[in-house]
């Protein structure tokens, strides 16, 4: 595990695979995730060539909570911007889900960042809401805390019910911290929900850091994803016209943790062209590029 001081002396933890030299690919996570939801790809990554690191955001995992309670786009840039400064100033690769993603669009798309090639896992400027409040809702039961693991493997199973129940209870572990009180609780600061949350004021933010983009882009949709539907997708895709799309048809919103297969192996491929091992990177060409369809298979377990 290494560590790096983020914006305001916030402590950001991380996990690094592959050769430090090869092309730098950051990878953010989504809401009240972990950097350990990126294990799997991380690894595949490395074992490409890549210097692949995974960060906890701030106020979650084993990364430090914020002192003044705040968590938004802006602060998680910076807190981007110091993991660069910290990896040597490189120029990375971006790959952002869900709350990470953001945080990746807003640093390209508001030139707070220079990026070698941007990829969006099942997010763009148009979400739709009942799947937020879905989200919303999962992070908020059992503010109490969880008795055992068996109870947070329980909650999770609920929350994900196309996924297969992980038999490794203590693979959950990461995702919780034993409180004082003996009990299970998330692994994220409870003031990380208490922000005003505008969505329109969001969206178009949003929009305009898309219709920004010049680097090579790719967008990731889960096909079962009730956050980003085909249609949010689109959207990005005609404000972004030169980026790519891939839709895992059998994944939901946590598209790595569905199928880290296709999902790391359409990753790999996307950056095999554009920001090749031992090579430069390149810019996208004007014509827009084909959308694939991921094949369909079984459900994996979490990485």
């Amino acid at each position: 595990m290494h560590s790096w001081e983020g914006s305001d002396g916030v402590i950001i933890a991380g996990d690094s695979w592959g050769d430090p030299n090869g092309p730098l690919v950051l990878l953010q996570h989504g809401g009240g995730q972990t950097r350990h939801a990126w294990k799997g790809a991380g690894e595949t990554l490395g074992a490409a060539g890549y210097h692949a690191v995974a960060f906890d955001a701030r106020g979650h995992g084993d990364s430090s909570w914020a002192p003044d309670g705040v968590y938004g786009q802006d602060v998680m840039v910076e807190d981007l911007k110091c993991v660069i400064a910290a990896l040597g100033g490189r120029r990375p690769v971006l790959v952002g889900a869900s709350m990470g993603g953001g945080t990746s669009l807003v640093a390209v798309g508001e030139d707070r960042v220079d990026a070698t090639a941007l990829v969006l896992v099942d997010i763009g400027p148009r979400i739709e809401p009942d799947g937020a409040a879905k989200i919303q809702a999962f992070m908020g039961q059992k503010p109490e805390g969880f008795e055992s693991l068996e109870e947070v493997a329980e909650a999770i199973a609920n929350y994900q019910p196309h996924r297969k129940r992980t038999r490794n209870l203590d693979g959950l572990a990461k995702n919780v911290r034993l409180g004082e009180d003996g009990r299970y609780h998330w692994h994220w600061d409870p003031k990380f929900r208490a922000g005003r949350r505008d969505f329109e004021a969001r969206r178009i933010r949003l929009e305009a850091c898309a219709a920004n983009l010049k680097l090579p882009t790719l967008l990731v949709r889960g096909g079962l994803s009730d956050v980003l539907s085909e249609e949010g997708a689109q959207d990005f895709l005609r404000l972004c016209t030169h980026s790519e799309y891939v839709n895992v048809t059998d994944a939901g919103h946590m598209v790595a943790g569905d199928r880290n297969d296709i999902f790391a192996g359409a990753v790999v491929e996307f950056l095999a062209r554009n920001v090749p091992v031992g090579g430069e990177p390149v810019m996208p060409p004007h014509e827009p590029h084909p959308h694939h369809e991921g094949p369909p298979g079984d459900v994996i377990d979490l990485p």
